[in-house]
């Protein structure tokens, strides 16, 4: 009795060292996965952007702001429609649905790695004649009763096809949850660059209204110089004609705001007839924006993040063809129940089972794979160039803001000379047409040079503001591709999202 339970002890273990060398051996084949391993692109992006001379370079610091980007605008009004855009609009609903989907994928593309279960139940009745030595004919009908329990198939990852292709959809996951992060990022320096033309045009507005009262005041002046012999009719008609095209430029600004207004009831997903935009002052600061450098905007633009991602899924895409060229190795289980007595259909004589392995390979195939590998190749040069692509432009964009933020503080500065010269000529000429001196032609010319260049002034604070936007758009809002780490269900970070200040990461 000891003997044999001894014998039934030794043959349990071997049963279990098999097992475990069979798990090791597959484990092994399961660690090796054919096709490259992903190496970021390379590009050279200089060490330092053309306009940096001047600039302060980010530094991180503990008391930088790190809030969102548009409150360096010190705007209200502003604050509360980027908190709106962000929940309402369009653009930003479509890549957030699409980073969904992708992650369903991905989902879906981790479920090979596990084996799969099913259950089936059946019943067949088959019937045939047969005829005797005799020449009778008899026939015959049976009935199975059959139940599939349990049916189970794993397919085993030998050569890392399936593990190749989650990491391309990881990737592509990813790459949509920057596609996010880009779309809000677009949608909101529109919006700030459209809100900001608004108060530009509600200043030149005030400017105008206020022309115009000066421009009424003298009207009524030279008509009644004019009516006192004092002055010529061509005075009148001068007077009349300035007051008459400011009036023009007045309704003009009219249409222009109803445009951006307009433009900013569309990015918040609102009818522009339900939408308006009260007038206010424009007491808005143009911030100072830290410019780091250029390698950091790899880590710091939404669109360079995503198509870095993209071409590791491309990259992943090479082992996914190359490992069709080796065999597929599949475990098959099934146990179940058959019998053709419906009594005695769950019972033990009726239980049947079966397990073992299936290798299988593609010999021939005129091809086909060595096609798809070179399609992938090509694939992933494709989406190599369109990264370099996107980082030149990215690096371009740059430069660009920082030179339209430099020469339009140049502008500005001189322009405000020029606003203060035409204002001390104008004063001037008034004080002569009061003495009788001049006649009013030579003031109206004056008073529209000053207007001009009051507008003017007015049109470069708001291109400064509308350049600084667009700096900080090119320096990725504040965005870190270190959000893609810590993701929700939207595609938005859990934590500091990129709505932060520019800093140097």
């Amino acid at each position: 009795m000891r003997q044999y339970k001894s014998y039934r002890f030794d043959f349990t273990l071997m049963r279990i060292s098999r097992m475990t060398f069979a798990c090791g051996i597959f484990a092994l084949m399961a660690a090796c996965m054919v096709g490259p391993d992903y190496v970021r692109p390379q590009i050279d992006v200089g060490v330092a952007f053309k306009e940096t001379p001047g600039w302060k370079v980010a530094q991180p610091a503990a008391d930088a702001p790190r809030g969102p980007w548009w409150s360096m605008y010190q705007d209200e009004v502003l604050s509360q429609l980027m908190q709106e855009l962000n929940q309402s609009n369009q653009n930003i609903a479509q890549a957030e649905a699409r980073f969904r989907q992708a992650v369903a994928i991905t989902q879906g593309a981790r479920s090979p790695l596990y084996p799969t279960l099913s259950a089936t139940g059946n019943m067949n009745r088959t019937g045939g004649s047969t005829i005797s030595s005799t020449g009778a004919t008899s026939s015959t009908a049976l009935t199975t009763y059959g139940a599939n329990a349990v049916v189970a198939s794993w397919q085993i990852d030998i050569w890392g096809s399936i593990r190749r292709n989650i990491e391309s959809t990881d990737a592509s996951e990813l790459a949509l949850a920057a596609d996010v992060a880009g779309a809000r990022l677009t949608a909101q320096s529109a919006m700030a660059l459209s809100y900001l033309q608004v108060r530009v045009l509600d200043e030149q507005k005030r400017l105008l209204i206020a022309t115009l009262a000066a421009y009424q005041k003298s009207l009524d002046l030279t008509q009644n110089r004019y009516e006192a012999g004092m002055s010529g009719k061509g005075d009148v008609a001068v007077a009349r004609t300035q007051y008459e095209s400011t009036r023009a430029q007045l309704i003009d600004l009219e249409q222009q705001r109803a445009i951006y207004e307009n433009a900013v009831a569309v990015l918040l997903g609102r009818a522009p007839s339900t939408f308006s935009i009260k007038e206010a002052r424009m007491n808005t600061v143009v911030p100072v924006s830290p410019v780091g450098l250029p390698s950091a905007l790899l880590e710091r633009r939404p669109d360079v993040a995503a198509a870095e991602r993209r071409t590791a899924a491309a990259n992943a895409q090479i082992g996914v063809a190359t490992a069709a060229w080796f065999p597929s190795l599949t475990i098959n289980g099934n146990t179940g129940y058959r019998s053709t007595d419906l009594t005695q259909w769950f019972t033990a004589p009726a239980q049947f089972w079966a397990l073992g392995p299936q290798l299988a390979m593609l010999v021939l195939d005129g091809g086909a794979r060595q096609a798809a590998i070179a399609q992938a190749a090509a694939g992933l040069d494709i989406q190599a160039a369109a990264y370099r692509q996107v980082v030149l432009q990215a690096l371009q964009e740059v430069e660009n803001a920082m030179v339209q933020m430099r020469v339009f503080e140049q502008e500005e500065s001189v322009q405000r000379l020029a606003v203060q010269s035409a204002q001390e000529s104008l004063r001037l000429a008034r004080n002569q047409y009061d003495q009788g001196l001049i006649d009013y032609l030579s003031v109206a010319v004056l008073e529209t040079t000053a207007l001009n260049n009051e507008r003017t002034y007015i049109t470069l604070m708001g291109n400064r503001l509308s350049a600084s936007v667009r700096l900080i758009a090119a320096l990725g809002g504040g965005w870190s591709a270190d959000d893609l780490n810590r993701l929700d269900a939207s595609g938005n970070p859990t934590a500091n999202p990129s709505n932060t200040v520019p800093t140097n990461r």
